[in-house]
């Protein structure tokens, strides 16, 4: 990562965002994190069926959709909110875009049930939306105190990260902080919230969790909040971010068509580290060829445009058979 950041961590002000869209009344729609580079490397101007993996509120997609009438695209999000934010964006391209409520990880039955054929271009921006730290009630950013949640489907029965508190014991609690956040802390971080549930104060908000972080580890708040890594790694635990994300590449190389493209946005870490390994080792197998041979970086002036932009990282591949 850059500047002061280290291996896992993310700022507060950037917290992994992946769009600097809100909708809301919380402020107009603005370009995605590394629209040009995204574009540069997926190629749309000769048209094709591009697969958005993580629509969002829909800027990547709208730039694909502006780059060519021939494009035409699948777009899936967990988030309902986002979807129909995006679907409003890109209601003027018509029959040309298909939305889906889906995880990224669908995509082989996505593509089939919008009608198959192979892939042009494959999108994926693993970074938490503005829509999604700039709503309060949505629980992933501490600043704000609000109920402890962090789903990315508000609607679906998955646990919140509260729910997950509660329930885990100290020694998961510390390994969830330790592997995801990379927490070096993570003990007693984890003895401090099952130590409050035994005394009855369980942790059910974002201010409780940051204010529990803050008295372990005897820190105030600095340029980079002592809770961002434990914030970092409950929100993976809630979403499974990291699950499956190898097999996803593995799936999506193969339903890319021959010199077809596949870019991976990340923003921690965790996630690049992944991208990173699964790339390599298709090229090692002469599969496909890496467009991006070092992670391509926001520019210094993107950067102050939209600091949350920081921390992301582009890679990209083209499929060679």
């Amino acid at each position: 990562m850059e500047g002061p950041q280290r291996r896992g961590e993310i700022f507060e002000s950037d917290h992994g965002a992946s769009d600097g869209a809100s909708v809301g009344g919380r402020g107009a729609l603005h370009r995605p994190v590394l629209l040009q580079e995204t574009l540069r490397a997926l190629a749309p101007e000769g048209g094709g069926l591009f697969f958005d993996a993580t629509i969002g509120t829909g800027g990547h997609a709208e730039a694909l959709l502006e780059a060519s009438p021939d494009v035409r695209l699948i777009g899936v999000d967990r988030d309902r909110e986002a979807l129909r934010v995006a679907a409003e964006r890109l209601r003027r391209f018509g029959d040309r875009v298909h939305l889906a409520h889906a995880d990224f990880r669908d995509i082989a039955r996505v593509v089939e049930e919008a009608g198959g054929g192979q892939l042009t271009g494959i999108l994926v921006d693993l970074g938490v939306s503005s829509l999604q730290l700039d709503a309060p009630e949505r629980g992933f950013s501490f600043r704000f105190d609000a109920p402890l949640d962090m789903r990315m489907d508000v609607e679906s029965d998955a646990e919140t990260a509260a729910e997950l508190l509660a329930r885990l014991s100290e020694a998961e609690i510390a390994r969830i902080l330790r592997e995801y956040g990379e927490e070096p802390r993570a003990q007693q971080i984890a003895r401090a919230i099952v130590e409050r549930r035994r005394r009855g104060e369980p942790v059910r908000t974002t201010g409780d969790l940051a204010a529990l972080v803050a008295e372990v580890t005897r820190r105030g708040r600095t340029r980079i909040h002592p809770a961002t890594r434990t914030f970092q790694a409950l929100r993976i635990a809630v979403n499974r971010e990291l699950e499956g994300l190898d097999q996803f590449i593995e799936r999506a190389v193969a339903l890319l068509e021959t010199m077809g493209r596949l870019v991976i946005i990340s923003f921690h870490s965790l996630e690049d580290r992944i991208v990173k390994r699964a790339f390599r080792r298709l090229a090692s197998e002469g599969r496909v060829e890496l467009l991006t041979k070092r992670p391509v970086v926001p520019t210094f002036e993107e950067k102050g445009r939209n600091p949350r932009a920081r921390s992301a990282k582009l890679r990209a591949l083209r499929k060679l058979s």
